[in-house]
């Protein structure tokens, strides 16, 4: 099968969720199950500078991973404003002659570049997966107010706090090009029914949308960490970027609350802080001060992830935002660390209460510092919820539920 897949970001570049589970799913259906084609990641000045005279580069050592240039994009119309960059694109689509186009984010491609493949792939089956919530949310996809409170969707009103310099038109027209563009599309994918229901109650036709999860490579497990006698389970983690959606600051401020109430524990945060604001850096600075029991352990590699979450007895999701499927928590649970969860979106989707993990409300530092409180000292806890996990799906699982929806009939796939 020749595949095309089209993604915003190579993770050798800047490390993320939806480009990492992309490209682990592009290779697993290369190397294990057949399949030739093209990984496409959009790029720009800022991650990788433009060669002279192309577009195009390679991403590293692989000649089917290739980077594209594409610098004129608008974020709030998801519109890729470089029409002739996209269109020296369209040879190279032509000699590959796709069978299936799997699209894994519109950002930077831009619904031009939807509009490009389709007229240059006329006959592929096209794919895409939502792995969050840019196509109805202008605000960055985080679905989340100005003031930093959830927000059920899209409403002309809802948006204009968010952007009071839009016109209400604006809103309208983004939401009615986005649906018309996606419509290209045979079938879309939600990795959790939580965002499958966000874009139901968006105005977007279910009966196109498959929940199919996401996945991670499949890896031994790390040894848990070897406990001296009258230890507890006390260390916690954190891992992603480092910046306010993902809720670090609600981490280290829980992390200050039990320091004061004199209860012996680490958290490790690990993750970069490219791309925040002085303000938040500043911010972060003073939280990570304010907590003695908590270290920056600083950005990583996935190839390090196992090596950190050795030295955890918990994995901690402290995200303000309705996260659609992290796989951070994929990765815990194959590593078989119990997950603290904030309890909204994916997350409580994927962790289950008292089975597996802990959940506490979402943004309230002092409930997540309860429940970790009550993690370290509450006997035979822990040994529970390990008992609990399921491993998670693996990569080859993926694959073979993708290529089995890649050749299902077209009403059966939608």
């Amino acid at each position: 099968m020749r595949l095309l897949f089209v993604a915003h970001n190579h993770p050798s570049l800047q490390p993320g969720g939806s480009e990492a589970f992309a490209l682990g799913l592009f290779r697993a259906l290369r190397d294990r199950h057949g399949a030739t084609g093209l990984f496409l990641a959009g790029v720009t000045d800022a991650l990788r500078p433009r060669r002279p005279g192309t577009i195009v580069q390679p991403a590293g050592e692989a000649e089917d991973e290739l980077l594209v240039s594409l610098d004129r994009f608008d974020r709030f119309y998801l519109s890729q404003q470089d029409i002739y960059g996209l269109a020296a694109l369209t040879p190279l689509v032509r000699r590959l002659d796709p069978e299936v186009i799997h699209l894994h984010h519109p950002l930077l491609f831009g619904m031009e570049g939807v509009d490009m493949l389709r007229r240059a792939a006329p006959r592929a089956r096209m794919v895409a997966t939502l792995h969050d919530y840019f196509a109805i949310c202008p605000r960055e996809g985080q679905l989340l107010t100005a003031e930093g409170a959830l927000c059920p969707g899209p409403a002309p009103d809802r948006c204009r706090r968010c952007f009071p310099d839009r016109a209400p038109l604006e809103f309208g027209l983004r939401n009615l090009a986005l649906r018309d563009a996606f419509r290209a599309f045979d079938t879309l994918i939600a990795p959790s029914r939580f965002l499958r229901e966000r874009f139901v109650a968006a105005g977007w036709d279910g009966s196109r949308i498959v929940v199919m999860p996401n996945a991670v490579p499949a890896t031994a497990p790390v040894p848990h960490r070897a406990l001296s006698k009258g230890e507890r389970r006390d260390r916690f983690a954190v891992f992603g970027n480092v910046n306010r959606f993902k809720g670090t600051l609600v981490a280290l401020r829980a992390s200050a609350r039990l320091s004061t109430q004199g209860v012996a524990h680490g958290l490790a945060v690990h993750g970069g802080t490219a791309w925040q604001t002085d303000a938040f850096l500043a911010e972060f600075a003073a939280a990570l001060a304010a907590a003695p029991a908590a270290r920056h352990a600083g950005t990583y590699v996935p190839a390090e992830m196992a090596a950190r979450i050795a030295a955890a007895d918990w994995v901690v999701i402290p995200s303000i935002w309705w996260e659609n499927a992290p796989l951070v928590i994929l990765e815990a649970f194959r590593h078989r660390r119990p997950v603290i969860c904030s309890a909204a979106g994916g997350m409580a989707e994927l962790v289950t209460d008292g089975v597996d993990g802990l959940h506490f409300p979402l943004g309230d530092a002092e409930a997540l510092a309860a429940a970790m409180r009550r993690a370290i000292e509450t006997p035979r806890l822990w040994a529970r919820l390990v008992a609990g996990i399921r491993p998670p799906p693996d990569m080859d699982d993926a694959a073979r539920a993708h290529l089995g929806l890649y050749r299902a009939p077209a009403a059966l796939a939608a």
